[in-house]
């Protein structure tokens, strides 16, 4: 039997490579002879530099940059050592893995830090950057990245706003200038979302309360997305609101697009292809993914979704390991207790994988998640 073991990172307790590490030694326990891939994945949010390192060879680069709420810390990128193509994980510095929940402040979260990085990645003088956005605690559509890179957001009184954004409410208008680094270099945005900046599918209204806005803070960051967009239009003649991507991280993607006019595009499809999904995928007799909650989302352009589509296209059986959800194999089904099951996530999750390869085989139709017996 060869499996392939394809999991993203289990938000909050687990890394991808942990992640894929605990569900290998889980199968190994209860099946010694099957033959394992092992493909920790990233669709672009956490683990997106490390699925890059593994798949090609680069060099890395670390350099001090800022959390989402402007405190130092280290971040990294990495370096095709081919072409010099760079490859930065926005969550290395505007990730909410960074904020503990009590100092979460979504009105004031802001992504400085991912300009940091972009600059210091512009300084190689690189053909193409790309950034994998995703996991972030800022709703600023990318804001903060455009004022590291030397924009300036300024209110009716030609006074610089503050982080964050819930300032953007004030914006009247936008001072900037593309600078010289970026001629020549193309910049992409790999994402696992297609939501826009705006409306009620937009980066304020999904995905800002799972970063601790409230539901007035929710209606606050939206119509301060709007003031930005009507201003960004305005200023530097790009429409950001409806882009299909757009919301992504907060909106930075829309950001990234309006100031250094960079293409969105899947997350997925570029991990896929550097670490040879395809071929990797076509030679397994079954896949096993899986992430820390498996709902309505995984299916819109998450790894899992998308690892699902490609095995019932191929005729192949798809196992989903998740922390929680239905059509899965779940931790919580092992343990009940949120809190203790992310604690225990790596020891549960390769008890669970061992589980299923001692039951194995299942009643699986190709392409569908295996539920517990």
């Amino acid at each position: 039997m060869h499996v392939l073991i394809a999991p993203q990172e289990f938000k909050g307790s687990l890394s991808a490579e942990e992640a894929a590490d605990a569900i290998a030694r889980g199968i190994r326990e209860a099946r010694p002879a099957w033959r394992l891939d092992v493909l920790p994945f990233s669709d672009g949010g956490p683990g997106f530099v490390d699925a890059m390192r593994r798949a090609t060879r680069t060099d890395t680069v670390g350099i001090v940059t800022h959390d989402a709420l402007g405190r130092r810390s280290l971040g990294r990128y990495v370096v095709a050592r081919d072409d010099g193509a760079a490859f930065i994980e926005a969550a290395q510095a505007n990730g909410l893995v960074h904020i503990p929940p009590a100092e979460r402040d979504p009105l004031a979260a802001g992504t400085f830090g991912v300009g940091e990085l972009i600059a210091a990645a512009f300084a190689g003088k690189p053909p193409r950057i790309v950034v994998g956005v995703g996991g972030s605690a800022s709703t600023d559509g990318g804001a903060g990245m455009a004022r590291a890179l030397g924009a300036r957001l300024l209110d009716a009184n030609g006074a610089e706003l503050p982080p964050g954004g819930g300032p953007l409410a004030d914006l009247d208008r936008i001072e900037w200038k593309a600078p010289p680094a970026l001629d020549g270099v193309e910049v992409i945005v790999a994402t696992d979302v297609t939501s826009p900046l705006l409306g009620p599918g937009g980066a304020a209204a999904v995905f800002a309360p799972q970063k601790g806005a409230t539901p007035v803070q929710v209606v606050l960051l939206e119509r301060a997305l709007e003031r930005y967009a009507l201003v960004v239009e305005q200023d530097l003649g790009v429409r950001i609101g409806s882009l299909p991507g757009g919301g992504a991280a907060g909106g930075l993607a829309a950001g990234l697009v309006a100031f250094l006019g960079a293409r969105v595009t899947s997350g997925f499809d570029v991990v896929a292809a550097a670490t040879g999904l395809p071929g990797r995928l076509a030679a397994a007799d079954v896949i096993v993914t899986g992430e820390g909650s498996f709902d309505s989302q995984s299916l819109q352009g998450k790894t899992t979704g998308r690892l699902i589509d490609l095995c019932r296209v191929a005729g192949k059986p798809c196992v989903i390991l998740a922390g929680r959800g239905e059509g899965a194999l779940t931790l919580s089904s092992l343990e009940p207790d949120p809190r203790i099951s992310m604690e225990r996530a790596a020891g549960l999750l390769s008890d669970l994988a061992s589980r299923w390869a001692r039951g194995f085989p299942t009643p699986l139709a190709p392409g569908e998640g295996c539920g517990l017996a």
